[in-house]
């Protein structure tokens, strides 16, 4: 987690297509290192304590009315930039 928040990257941001995706593919790999690191008797005890705690915690509401129109808000705003740019 700290190499996706410092501003010291492995190769630059600014570096055209490269600067990102070092960081698409060094921080899953960093959260699969650190999954495995942990000791499964760690990792089983915090999911039976997840699943406790789902269980004991009311469910919110899902408003599928509200998905659909953050949907079509950034398909629109894609439409429209892309007509913007591509002109």
């Amino acid at each position: 987690m700290a190499y996706a928040l410092s501003p010291i990257d492995l190769i630059p941001d600014f570096i055209p297509v490269l600067g990102y995706l070092d960081d698409v593919i060094i921080l899953p790999l960093g959260i699969l290192l650190a999954i495995r690191l942990i000791p499964a008797q760690v990792l089983d005890e915090c999911q039976v304590k997840a699943s406790e705690w789902e269980k004991s915690h009311v469910k919110r509401p899902i408003n599928i009315f509200a998905a659909v129109i953050v949907v079509l808000v950034w398909f629109v705003t894609a439409g429209i930039f892309g007509a913007c740019f591509f002109e």
